[in-house]
């Protein structure tokens, strides 16, 4: 069985003190869980202060993005080794922000990707289509084009995890139906078992994102292929996220 994740994309939010905050009150919420993984990534200028906060608790630490050269002139940028010397074991890369705001290839990302693994920290590829390309029912292109790339030159015993969101329905309330998300995280098995094999493809965590609530959580994380989610503004609250934490518990 594959342990599920739930993980915290705080994004742009956040101060050192509001952090601290958060994850205090979300240490005491989630104190009683063992049988999945958190996660929270911060922003870059939290990340230290939370990770000591988060010592000998049962909640991980990520960061959101990262270059993939260990050190150098490259200004504005932190490297791999920067985030396992802060306590992360996550990174979130080629999320759809990256990839559309600020233009982030597949090329790029692929990098990064075989950066982080190098580093013993955890990729977490993001995948997903916009609305026009599900409009035009490109969306199985377009997320093979991005897992296959993602992934290339990536060894099998490499850990990753893949994060599916339809940019469609990050931020904006829209929810892909469990239905939809289910057949596109199948879709994502599918192409694992061709690029590495089914055995490979059975252990990889696939976690959707995309609008993911306290009132939607139980609906998409029933489906089989969904082991996860990857939450953004209903992470920024220690209440809504351990209720997604805890989706499957009766409080």
């Amino acid at each position: 069985m594959r342990r599920l994740l739930i993980a915290g994309n705080w994004k742009m939010n956040k101060t050192v003190p509001e952090a601290l905050s958060l994850v205090r009150e979300l240490k005491k919420l989630v104190s009683d869980v063992n049988d999945r993984d958190i996660l929270v990534c911060p922003p870059f200028t939290a990340l230290y202060p939370v990770g000591k906060e988060l010592k000998g608790s049962n909640i991980l630490l990520g960061a959101q993005n990262m270059f993939y050269e260990e050190k150098g002139a490259f200004t504005g940028e932190i490297s791999p080794i920067m985030l396992k010397d802060v306590g992360a074991s996550y990174v979130i890369l080629g999320h759809s922000e990256r990839r559309h705001i600020f233009g982030e290839t597949d090329d790029l990302i692929n990098k990064k990707v075989i950066s982080a693994a190098k580093h013993g920290l955890t990729p977490i590829l993001c995948v997903g289509e916009l609305l026009e390309e599900r409009e035009r029912g490109e969306t199985e292109v377009v997320v093979e084009r991005q897992v296959r790339e993602g992934l290339k030159g990536l060894s099998r015993e490499s850990e990753f995890v893949i994060a599916y969101e339809p940019v469609w329905a990050i931020g904006t309330g829209k929810t892909a139906t469990p239905e939809q998300a289910q057949e596109v995280h199948k879709f994502i098995r599918g192409l694992l078992s061709e690029i590495f094999d089914s055995e490979k493809a059975k252990r990889v965590r696939i976690l959707y994102g995309g609008s993911v609530k306290p009132e939607n959580a139980k609906s998409l994380l029933e489906m089989s292929d969904i082991d996860g989610a990857l939450v953004g503004g209903a992470s920024l609250k220690a209440e809504s996220f351990s209720k997604i934490v805890k989706f499957d518990r009766e409080e």
